[in-house]
């Protein structure tokens, strides 16, 4: 199985040194690079949640710049209704401090997750995926490729107007992996 990564604005809300939002959301239909269209089934999710597995909260896909992991229970993760939720330890250390910093300015791009595709359904050029196996998940600086969802930092109860960008190089590189 290949690994694939898929990055899009997020909603994100900050309390203390805790971040939580939404890392994807459920039935939202995205152009990756102008060659198909995805979308992410509910539920698709659960399977890798359920098995136990220690699921990273990395900055930009960067494995020496851990902010939590499940194992060590900094990271929380669920499905509802809505989509993949999240919850954050931020750790003390530059890069904690640095996310902290950039989703208290509303200058974070948004969240990305890294995942294999163990069950999915093509038609034309749509792909709805029905079960990954997730990896981790990053909060990334620019360029999601789910641009339509909510980008909100909310510092205590302050709420910051959030980014949205139509991540093109992203979505280019996403589409060359998924084609080659």
């Amino acid at each position: 199985m290949t690994q694939e990564r898929r990055a899009f604005a997020f909603e994100l809300r900050t309390k203390g040194r805790r971040l939580e939002g939404y890392a994807a959301t459920f039935n939202t239909e995205t152009r990756i690079a102008d060659a198909w269209t995805e979308t992410i089934a509910p539920g698709a999710f659960a399977a890798s949640l359920a098995s136990g597995a220690d699921i990273l909260a990395l900055m930009d896909h960067d494995a020496t710049r851990v902010l939590g992991r499940t194992r060590s229970k900094t990271l929380r993760l669920s499905e509802d209704t809505r989509g993949l939720t999240f919850e954050i330890d931020l750790p003390d250390t530059q890069t904690g401090r640095d996310v902290l910093a950039l989703a208290e300015r509303g200058d974070l791009g948004g969240m990305s997750f890294g995942f294999s595709a163990r069950d999915q359904h093509r038609s034309g050029d749509h792909r709805e995926l029905r079960q990954v196996d997730l990896f981790e998940i990053s909060v990334v600086a620019a360029w999601p490729a789910y641009p339509d969802t909510l980008v909100q930092a909310r510092a205590r109860d302050a709420v910051l107007p959030g980014l949205t960008d139509a991540g093109r190089v992203l979505r280019m590189m996403e589409a060359q992996k998924w084609n080659s």
